[in-house]
Formats: C-alpha cells, structure tokens, sequence
C-alpha cells in the first residue's frame, strides 16, 4: 500500500515543481516591464537616427522593433519579442534577411537591467541592458567586439 501511495505521489510533485518553475519564469518577467515605451537613440551615426519600441502582450510577452533611420528613409528593422518557452526566458531577434529567430537566452535579471546569451549565435553572443533613469544602455558583444547603444525614453509625462 505505502509503495502505491509513493507511486501516486511522485507525478504529483513533478506536475508540482513544473507549475513551480513556470510561476518563477511569470515572475521574472515582471522585472521587464520597464522596458514598454518608446526609446529613441541618442548616439545614431552621423546623418542616422534610431529608436525601439517596447509592448507588453500579456503577462509572458513583451514585443519590440528596432529601427534605424537615414533621413527618413527606414535602412534597418529588427523585430524583437521577451517569451518564455520552457520555463526559461528568452530574447528573440528576427530580422528579415533571416529565416527564423535568433534566441538568447536571459542570464541575468534585476528591476533595472538584463542580460541574454547565446554562445553560438556569430554576433552578438551577448544583450545587455541596463536602466539608469529614463535613459538605456544597451550593449551588444561578442567574439572581442562590442557595440554600445544609448537610448533616451521618449514621451514622458
């Protein structure tokens, strides 16, 4: 009888930490809601402008776009989007030359910065971004190059 009692209980407490762990992975989505909005760049190229905009979807989805202007001929869109997806956390960037998304994996996480990995994407391997007001640093690198982007949050009230 005991042996039965453990046999029921084992799936139990599996179905137990999966829910666990997806509570974990909503709750750490949260911390990403100061990334809504629009930020426009302030350190574009000469004659460039830029910005991402940030929507949250639900509560375990964040959509962006990146965009880079040159006057105001759009040269660069990246589709960007926060999903959770086994558990985990990941930083999807698609842009229209590619096929499919490129994942990065969230690494780190706290109320005003994250940082996102993948160590066998060519370039980037790694996102950081980091809050500081109403400003953004974000930093892409990889393979001994590194780009930094400053963003300022625009329409504030």
């Amino acid at each position: 009888m005991k042996v039965h009692i453990l046999f029921l209980l084992i799936p139990v407490f599996f179905l137990a930490s999966v829910a666990s762990a997806q509570e974990t992975a909503t709750q750490k989505f949260k911390k990403l809601n100061w990334l809504s909005g629009k930020w426009n760049r302030a350190n574009a190229k000469q004659g460039e402008s830029g910005y991402e905009t940030w929507s949250k979807m639900a509560d375990n989805k964040l959509v962006g776009k990146g965009v880079t202007l040159k006057g105001k001929e759009t040269i660069f869109v990246e589709n960007l989007e926060f999903i959770i997806k086994d558990n985990e956390i990941y930083y999807t960037v698609m842009i229209p030359t590619d096929k499919k998304p490129v994942y990065f994996k969230l690494t780190a996480l706290t109320n005003k910065s994250f940082t996102c990995e993948n160590a066998q994407h060519d370039f980037p391997k790694k996102i950081t971004y980091t809050k500081k007001g109403n400003n953004v640093k974000a930093v892409i690198s990889g393979g001994g190059q590194s780009i930094d982007y400053d963003f300022v949050k625009t329409g504030l009230k």
